[in-house]
């Protein structure tokens, strides 16, 4: 497996972990400012690269009264004024294909969420607009099927494109994470593993997802031991009054705590590795 540059200084596989953090969703603009603002001093103080995330438009919410955010114009204006604010690379969902190449015009990086994987119109225009695509693993797939997907995107010439391990439907109301799935799909992309979203227990509120939050320190870690390519997380200042996935979304010290203890762990893994 080879990775990609991002921006220069900054790789997605075949080097040390990124980060890519920030809210679920743009719920206004003086929220994400500030917390980008914190991330930015938080990855300086570590050392780490990261990217902000957040999404204009959330289209797959349980219920039809869930708020999804300010959509495609007024969530690209607020983050191109994070780049500029911060500098910071930023990554964003796009649902739909014509959506992607006016997401491109601001984003360093086209996500495909996890239930719209197999969706080739949508891998095939984001892969044309020459942004890197990162790709949500369905929790429906098996890992080594995720490989069509990718080729989907490649199949426009783009050899920009990762995976994102979410975890895997488990019954009703339940995902796991099955650890082999990080090193089989590392054989054809660089491999993320998104701690939050692993964190969820789908529809477990009946109207909403539910989650478990206190789990996300021992499947951050076990996939930093696995030797994956960097880390998705979404964070919040307080995750009880978020708009979306306030069960799951971590705030900004946890993530402070979070960074330090998976770079200590990906330094262990790589140093018993060479």
């Amino acid at each position: 497996m080879e990775g990609f540059e991002l921006a220069p200084g900054l790789r997605i596989g075949g080097g040390r972990p990124v980060y890519i953090a920030g809210p679920c969703v743009v719920e206004s603009d003086e929220l994400v400012f500030e917390v980008a603002e914190r991330l930015a001093a938080i990855a300086s103080r570590h050392g780490v690269p990261l990217l902000f995330k957040s999404s204009f438009d959330k289209a797959n919410r349980s219920s039809l009264s869930s708020f999804r955010g300010p959509g495609l114009d007024a969530g690209l204006r607020t983050l191109a004024a994070v780049k500029e604010r911060t500098g910071l690379p930023v990554l964003t969902d796009v649902h739909l294909p014509e959506q992607a190449a006016s997401a491109a015009q601001v984003a360093d990086v086209l996500q495909v969420p996890a239930f719209l994987c197999r969706q080739t119109d949508l891998l095939v225009a984001c892969g044309r607009t020459g942004a890197a695509v990162n790709i949500k693993k369905g929790q429906f797939m098996a890992p080594e099927d995720m490989v069509n997907a990718v080729e989907k995107v490649r199949s426009t010439g783009s050899e920009r494109v990762a995976v994102t391990e979410r975890g895997s439907s488990f019954g009703y109301h339940n995902l796991v994470v099955d650890m082999r799935a990080l090193p089989i799909m590392r054989r054809f992309a660089p491999v993320l593993f998104d701690v939050t979203h692993s964190l969820q227990l789908p529809g477990g509120l009946g109207h909403a997802t539910g989650g478990a939050r206190q789990f996300h320190r021992h499947l951050a870690r076990a996939a930093a031991a696995a030797g994956v390519d960097g880390f998705f997380v979404e964070v919040h200042p307080d995750p009880s009054r978020a708009l979306s996935d306030a069960t799951t979304q971590l705030d900004l010290e946890e993530f402070d705590r979070l960074v330090a203890e998976l770079e200590a762990v990906s330094a262990a893994v790589g140093e018993n590795d060479s």
